[in-house]
């Protein structure tokens, strides 16, 4: 009996243990994926101040803050129109649908599948920001501001949440097998594309092409542009990485650290990558090209960071880099105004490196992931571009030349950052 009784209470503790020990480890689990999208979350978010530092720098002197309001406005458009329906827009797609429900994200207590639902917001609220900083680049210098305020609103309320649902809001994308792992296509390319459809529509700066050929404007400062591609660089690491969506295993911390050495070699393979060809190519180490083939490379691993070899990495981060030298060429010949490269490096180059994924990910096909990228590349392109020509032909987009002759800083935002002006 007493035996009997001793075999009983050690089966009874040994259940005790072991579902206490399975709490504790689905508790911890759920604080690291948690805490993994947080702290990733504010490194993405400081990829704001790279996008805005790396802009001032490349505009002209007369232009700077312009570009500052311009950054930390759309950050905060993209933050309250996040909230208010593109959350809901991005993940209430029925599986294998096409759009959420229009409605107010308020549940910040609310609790997902292994993390909280309030930092998986945030994360994926600055991810929908850096969409709408691509396109403030690429226009720069020659937009009215509240335009593009307005455009802004509705990228990140609707146009992006939309299509990034398509894949990872369980959408018809992802039903169909296509993967981007951290945005190559979703958030790069999307911005990209909304960034030319309003190129194409605005025109180039006065005075930037004569009859064929390309008039240098001296940037404003390259130092703070070189400063802002480094706080890129370093955002990127919580953009990749977090975007293995849990640490709260072994595996997912190794994958993690996987994809911090995959990212890095892709963006020092793209910035070596254009210093050798324009060393080669035009006798002069481009400095500027540097700077976006960095960026290039990130861009073009962003949609499989996980799978590649280093190797391959260093390959992808190369074409990355080369795709920006001939998409900068490409613009040039077709007189389309980029003035900080944000469409090679983020439109092309995400492109490529979402068709590039099948090399190391045998889950995936060239046919899906052009499927894929075709999809999110064209929706985006002519939604902005529909928008952009009804903003044009009713409040104006565009300064007029006297108002680019005295500089967006004054017109804009009376407001002059530097003394010394061009």
């Amino acid at each position: 009996m007493f035996k009997r009784t001793l075999s009983l209470t050690i089966v009874f503790l040994s259940l005790f243990v072991s579902t206490a020990f399975a709490e504790v480890a689905e508790e911890t689990a759920y604080i690291l994926n948690s805490f993994l999208f947080l702290v990733s979350g504010f490194l993405v978010m400081l990829m704001a101040l790279g996008f805005c530092m790396l802009e001032s720098g490349l505009v002209t002197s007369k232009s700077v803050s312009a570009i500052a309001a311009k950054n930390i406005g759309l950050y905060s458009i993209a933050g309250m129109m996040f909230w208010l329906v593109g959350y809901n827009l991005a993940y209430g797609i029925p599986e294998g649908g096409y759009i959420g429900s229009f409605s107010i994200w308020t549940d910040g207590s609310a609790l997902a599948d292994g993390y909280s639902a309030s930092s998986d917001w945030f994360f994926q609220m600055v991810f929908c920001a850096t969409t709408a900083s691509i396109v403030s680049g690429t226009l720069a210098e020659r937009i009215k501001i509240w335009p593009f305020f307005l455009f802004t609103a509705i990228l990140t309320g609707i146009i992006y949440p939309i299509t990034m649902g398509w894949q990872w809001g369980g959408g018809w994308l992802s039903v169909a097998g296509f993967s981007d792992f951290a945005g190559s296509t979703l958030v790069h390319a999307a911005g990209g594309a909304a960034a030319l459809a309003g190129a194409i529509i605005l025109g180039p700066r006065l005075g930037r092409f004569d009859g064929g050929k390309l008039i240098p404007f001296a940037s404003s400062s390259i130092p703070l542009a070189t400063a802002g591609t480094f706080i890129l660089w370093f955002g990127w690491f919580g953009f990749n990485g977090g975007s293995q969506l849990a640490m709260g295993t072994f595996d997912d911390i190794n994958a993690i650290g996987t994809i911090y050495i995959n990212t890095n070699l892709a963006a020092c393979a793209g910035v070596m990558a254009c210093a050798v060809v324009t060393r080669l190519w035009k006798g002069k180490t481009d400095v500027v090209m540097m700077l976006n083939g960095a960026l290039g490379g990130l861009v073009a691993i962003t949609a499989e960071p996980l799978m590649p070899t280093p190797g391959l990495a260093i390959a992808i981060g190369a074409v990355g880099g080369l795709v920006v030298i001939i998409g900068t060429e490409v613009l040039t010949k077709l007189k389309i105004d980029d003035v900080v490269g944000a469409i090679p490096v983020h439109l092309l180059a995400g492109i490529f490196g979402t068709l590039a994924v099948p090399l190391s990910n045998s889950d995936t096909n060239f046919g899906t992931q052009l499927l894929g990228t075709a999809s999110v590349v064209a929706a985006v392109f002519v939604v902005s571009y529909i928008i952009w020509m009804i903003m044009n032909a009713t409040i104006g987009i565009r300064l007029s030349d006297e108002a680019q002759k005295e500089g967006t800083d004054i017109v804009e935002t009376g407001v002059i950052a530097y003394s010394i002006r061009d």
